[in-house]
């Protein structure tokens, strides 16, 4: 156990990259220990990656890399500065529900911050914020990514703990609103100390054309019931709402309705058993191209190669490691070092309240130190089983522990987030990791929220069915 934690740590703190030092730990204790023949690693590392709900890995970062090209990004914040842009701190105001509307397509924190993110600092910096205040608010908003579904954390958590992945999903909206509602009151009080006014003038019109591009999309589900209910099938019923959102849009030209309706699709069909989660990445891919070559008809065939290229590199660097996880995992087990971490903390406590700071505090500390993707892959199955002996729900366990990886990434040594609003806003690591502390208040406040208040997490899934 101690040669290969040992070794994983060495590794790491000689900076080098978290999928090879698990790798690399993970050859050198089985050549040291000889614990399995060669077949057996490569067996392990397969069955790692050789999984249906990882196939939506790929479609998800497509979707949202085709987002990025396709337009979609600069008429969510435009939409969005109709929404908020005359409040008090009103480019804040409109970094967060812009976030929140992209996260609906995006599924990563990543995403959001290069995406929406590098518009949303540019505009803030031209209205005279401070630079640090606009990459504090974008970091803390790009959080939402993840936790509003589609969600690529969700989908390897739901991977990992055989946990169903519409479940999770559903389970991240409510949490995302509370997220969403603590960021904007935060927003509201630094308006109030630093005087930030208002950056655009207050447009009844705006705002009431907003407000129908809102009653448009929900009017989409609504019309699909009636229909339903006057005897057509329920596909017939979506195909003749689909067609007359279309014409709508097209004859009213909306700014943002049919990037609004990609949530909407999404969570209505996963609910209504159209398709899974992974089909529904497929589905993301599909309406992405729609938009973008179709309605908006803003890509080119240049920026679809490119698109294709950052979603393979993306992809091959998450499914890498996912596989170097799965055999540090395993060794992790087979090694009784899982074991001897799951009766050390049940000595500890035996209390789920507790257990439960101890969780935050654990996965706080790692989310600053590894990858999101290898963080769920090693500590679900160390740490799950000890939650669900304790009666803790694997769902709302699911997005506490995705939560705190996010607040990770807005940390250094590895926090991809602070990394790429780096260089986006052109400041230092240093300077970056100050100007997002204040912005963490929210993000705790929420983690607090939702870790003690587990119908926050559930009550929407229970509502669907999808949870008992």
């Amino acid at each position: 156990m101690l040669v290969l934690i040992g070794s994983f740590l060495a590794l790491m703190l000689i900076g080098v990259p978290v999928a090879v030092s698990m790798a690399g730990s993970s050859l050198l204790y089985l050549a040291v220990y000889g614990l399995a023949p060669d077949i057996i690693v490569a067996q392990r590392m397969l069955n790692g990656v050789e999984s249906f709900p990882l196939l939506a890995v790929p479609f998800f970062i497509f979707a949202g890399n085709l987002m990025n090209i396709a337009g979609v990004t600069g008429r969510i914040y435009t939409f969005a500065l109709a929404v908020a842009g005359w409040m008090k701190g009103g480019l804040a105001q409109v970094n967060i529900v812009g976030s929140v509307i992209f996260s609906g397509m995006s599924g990563t924190a990543i995403a959001d911050a290069a995406g929406i993110g590098t518009i949303e600092i540019k505009a803030m910096k031209d209205h005279g914020y401070p630079v640090e205040a606009t990459v504090g608010v974008t970091a803390a908003s790009a959080t939402l990514g993840p936790i509003f579904p589609p969600s690529l954390p969700f989908v390897i958590y739901g991977t990992m703990a055989n946990v169903s992945i519409g479940a999770l999903f559903m389970a991240g909206i409510l949490p995302g609103l509370v997220m969403t509602l603590l960021m904007m009151i935060t927003v509201a009080v630094f308006a109030h100390l630093k005087g930030w006014g208002s950056d655009t003038p207050f447009s009844l019109a705006k705002l009431g054309a907003a407000g129908i591009e809102i009653l448009v999309v929900i009017g989409f589900p609504v019309l699909v019931y009636f229909l339903v209910l006057v005897g057509l099938s329920l596909n017939l019923a979506v195909g003749i709402a689909l067609v007359a959102l279309i014409a709508l849009d097209w004859y009213f030209d909306f700014s943002a309705v049919m990037a609004l309706m990609t949530p909407v699709i999404l969570i209505g069909g996963m609910t209504m058993g159209w398709f899974t989660p992974t089909e529904a990445a497929i589905g993301a891919v599909v309406w992405s191209l729609f938009l973008g070559l179709v309605r908006y008809r803003s890509m080119t065939l240049r920026n679809l190669v490119k698109a294709s290229f950052d979603t393979i590199e993306t992809t091959a660097s998450v499914l890498f490691i996912v596989t170097a996880a799965s055999i540090f995992a395993w060794l992790l087990s087979v090694s009784q070092a899982a074991q001897l971490l799951s009766d050390a903390i049940l000595t500890v406590t035996d209390n789920p309240w507790i257990l439960l700071v101890l969780v935050n505090l654990l996965v706080l500390f790692i989310g600053c130190f590894l990858d999101t993707t290898a963080a769920i892959t090693i500590l679900v199955p160390i740490l799950l089983p000890i939650a669900q002996r304790l009666g803790i729900d694997p769902v709302h366990f699911g997005v506490i522990m995705v939560l705190n990886l996010m607040i990770g990434l807005l940390h250094p040594p590895l926090g991809m987030v602070l990394f790429v609003l780096s260089r986006v806003a052109k400041l230092s690591i240093e300077r970056t990791t100050m100007a997002i502390l204040p912005w963490l208040v929210p993000l705790f406040m929420a983690l607090i929220a939702i870790t003690f208040i587990p119908e926050i997490t559930l009550w929407l899934p229970k509502q669907f069915g999808l949870i008992q």
